[in-house]
């Protein structure tokens, strides 16, 4: 009995999860409402409202057992939908199909540590795992080239591949969340992007579950504490963990067993050698020692100064040692590192000098071209030439083809150097340059993902309506989309606020397709304190109600339904405020939305209505006019929706059509993709209904329109409603046909659920 209670709890907690978020898709959508109808009937008079928080979902398996107890006929009826919930939360659980290679190469110039990579080695025969190693010390003393070092001489012990990031934990402020860093590993692990939870805690259960069965090295580089690192470690038992950080990290050693070693200097011998190699030729030794003391044996300062000789082949070794010695002296002398890095910036050509500290305005998390053009305000060919200049001299490192990465201590250089040389307004300056570029390159993208998608701000103006390329826009602001939360906070911290809610405003699509929910709460609560700070000057007071309510979607999307709701009621209030017809209704139908996704059937429709009243008072030339015939229409197919799970068959069958009339009547700048919606939307409602015949009609309509849109996903979703239609009829032919097509794109397309779905009921067809 306990395992069928945990197979119940399990099964309503995803399924409920999945219906607030729409991570379930329409699959998962019409299994939760399947549960609403059972559990509508253990309290005859009673509306059962969606199980969102653990007391809740608990009740809701005891109402379920309550019901199977009253009958055989209810018993076999939740035992079904108990099978399909499982079948569900299993599906929705994807199987790792990657086996990621992320553990960067070493470099050719690696110098002794060999005590410290025999040291890694011996981690995996310490007991029983995961087996957690934590390398600590100042920066630049080498921490992550051991690592990779260590780990690399490791792989073919860890089959099933590697894990690597760069927590950027110099400080709090540039510390990557645990939730930005489980998505990525996700994804690495063969998780589409789009079924990546949204909540961190669900990204961390999908983690563990991932990695409990495979053998997997993990090096997380560069950790602030303890709570940035423990979600990530995998929970094999055959896994490593290396964990390199400037801090001490106790809990990982209370929880796991970590075992902690320091990092130290190099000898004044290997320093010499590394530096030797570093510059490829040789010098007498009484020249090079002097330099290695001088670098104090980091291996950073060492690789560094190195460039610098090697670069320039008239530099003598005697002049650097001086430099060296001379910067030693000074009072504001510091690490090895830093005097490395002072040495080489004062070599720099004064125009080189000044594109240096012109990327230290803001702590992005890789330089692009774009962020660098941006930044120094220089020509694109300027700008290339002296990212490689600075690459050379290792002021810089190139990641991949022009994108570039600062060592944290080389940023916090420039950054110092900015502010000390060109003074907080140029620093501010090069920042607003930077969000300018950032937000014209984002917005262009999110056009070419959604064009038919209401937006605000003067970045969308001179846009096309259509666009081709959504698949590759979409692909670049998922690539981009570290640096964009980074611009975001750059932006909101030097006050720059009409850039900070535009930028929000351009990474919808991003999120609402992509999810990284993490990011998207913290970038646009950000995006919701601007908004307001410009209402109360001279901005455009309508951004407050769009930035709440896209707030509002990204708590739908980790379960913090209240919240939703909070920022919903606020949006509206900010828009009627002001007088914004078209942001009031948008805000109204989100809440209606939400309601809809919680059951809350009557609500939602009262909701959809009072939309379309709103609607109703936006005139001609009035914000929204334009669109107002199609936004008409959406209210009517959302109002239909509400109805059908209210269970009005003859309301909603009127507001459907309703919606179809609507969206026909939009000539050719119409919407047949949603056209195709209500097609999908009228068959699932006759099927209920038992009218077989006139869902097969619909249904027709709804694949062909889907196909001929190349709405792929709704497509596959007609024609494995379809399917369901045809078993109804006892036409198995038919329905396996459908299965099959159904099953072919959802293999291609990476929906493991959708897939083992489809291919459970045609292993049944064909048994």
């Amino acid at each position: 009995m306990s395992v069928l209670i945990g197979m119940a709890t399990a099964a309503v907690s995803t399924v409920a999860s999945g219906a607030l978020s729409g991570a379930g898709g329409e699959a998962g959508r019409r299994i939760s409402e399947r549960l609403y109808g059972l559990l509508n009937r253990v309290r005859p008079g009673e509306t059962a409202t969606l199980p969102v928080t653990e007391d809740q979902c608990a009740d809701a398996v005891r109402d379920l057992a309550e019901l199977s107890r009253r009958s055989g006929e209810l018993a076999e009826e939740v035992s079904a939908w108990l099978r399909e919930a499982t079948l569900f939360a299993q599906r929705m659980t994807p199987t790792a199909l990657a086996r990621p290679r992320m553990l960067p190469p070493s470099t050719s110039v690696f110098t002794d540590r060999e005590d410290v990579v025999e040291w890694i080695e011996a981690l995996t025969g310490e007991g029983e795992g995961p087996f957690v190693g934590v390398l600590t010390g100042p920066g630049g003393i080498g921490k992550t080239a051991v690592a990779v070092r260590g780990g690399g001489r490791l792989r073919e012990l860890f089959p099933d591949g590697d894990l690597f990031v760069d927590l950027a934990g110099d400080s709090a402020a540039t510390a990557l969340t645990p939730s930005d860093v489980l998505a990525r590993f996700l994804e690495a692990l063969g998780v589409a992007p789009d079924r990546v939870p949204g909540d961190e805690a669900r990204q961390r259960d999908l983690y563990r579950t991932l990695t409990a069965d495979r053998s997997l090295l993990v090096v997380l580089d560069n950790a602030h504490d303890d709570a940035q690192v423990m979600p990530l470690i995998p929970a094999s038992p055959t896994s490593l963990t290396l964990v390199t950080s400037r801090h001490r990290l106790p809990r990982l050693t209370a929880h796991y067993g970590a075992r902690p070693r320091a990092v130290g200097p190099l000898s004044t011998e290997d320093a010499m050698d590394l530096l030797v190699r570093t510059v490829g030729r040789a010098a007498p030794d009484t020249a090079v020692r002097a330099v290695a003391e001088g670098t104090g044996g980091y291996p950073l300062a060492v690789c560094t100064t190195g460039a610098g000789l090697a670069q320039r082949e008239h530099l003598s070794w005697e002049r650097v040692a001086q430099d060296l010695r001379r910067e030693e002296a000074t009072p504001m002398a510091d690490s090895p590192v830093r005097l490395a890095y002072d040495v080489s910036y004062r070599e720099l050509p004064s125009g080189t000098a000044a594109f240096y500290r012109a990327l230290g305005a803001g702590a992005w998390p890789t330089i692009t071209l774009q962020i660098a053009t941006a930044a120094a305000g220089v020509p694109e060919d300027t700008a290339r030439e002296e990212l490689e200049h600075l690459a050379r001299v290792s002021l810089l490192t190139e990641v991949e083809e022009e994108r570039y990465r600062f060592h944290d201590a080389a940023r916090a250089h420039a950054r110092e150097l900015a502010h000390a040389e060109g003074g907080l307004g140029r620093t501010a300056a090069a920042v607003r340059r930077v969000a300018v570029a950032v937000l014209k390159s984002t917005a262009s993208a999110d056009h070419r993902v959604m064009p038919l998608r209401w937006r605000l701000g003067p970045a969308y103006r001179g846009f096309s309506a259509r666009s081709a390329d959504a698949k590759q826009a979409l692909e670049e602001l998922s690539r981009e989309r570290e640096n964009i939360a980074a611009v975001i906070r750059a932006a909101a911290h030097h006050g720059f606020d009409e850039l900070v809610w535009q930028l929000c405003e351009a990474t919808w699509s991003l999120h609402l397709r992509l999810g990284f929910h993490a990011q998207w709460i913290d970038t646009h609560l950000l995006g919701v304190e601007a908004a307001q700070r410009q209402a109360e000057e001279f901005g455009d007071r309508r951004a407050v109600g769009r930035m709440r309510v896209q707030l509002a979607f990204a708590y739908m999307g980790v379960g913090r339904a209240d919240d939703a709701a909070r920022e919903l009621a606020d949006a509206v209030a900010a828009d009627r405020s002001c007088g914004h017809h078209r942001g009031e209704a948008s805000a109204v139908e989100t809440a209606g939305l939400l309601r809809l996704r919680l059951w809350k059937w009557r609500e939602a429709a009262q909701c959809f209505q009072e939309a379309r009243a709103i609607w109703a008072r936006v005139a001609d030339g009035d914000d929204g006019f334009q669109d107002k015939e199609r936004a008409i229409a959406l209210l009517d197919l959302h109002t239909g929706r509400a109805e059908t799970g209210a269970g009005d068959f003859s309301s909603a069958l009127t507001r459907l059509n309703g919606a179809l009339v609507g969206f026909r009547s939009l000539g050719e700048s119409g919407d047949r993709h949603n056209e195709g919606r209500v097609y999908t939307c009228l068959g699932e409602l006759h099927r209920n209904a038992g009218d077989l015949e006139q869902a097969l009609v619909c249904l027709d309509k709804a694949v062909r329109i889907m196909a001929t849109e190349g709405a792929w996903p709704q497509h596959a979703d007609a024609v494995e409603l379809r399917a369901d239609v045809h078993r109804r009829a006892g036409r198995d032919t038919e329905e396996a046909a459908d299965l099959e097509i159904a099953a072919e794109w959802y293999e291609q397309n990476g929906d493991l659920a959708g897939a083992g779905r489809v291919r459970e009921r045609l292993a049944e067809l064909s048994g």
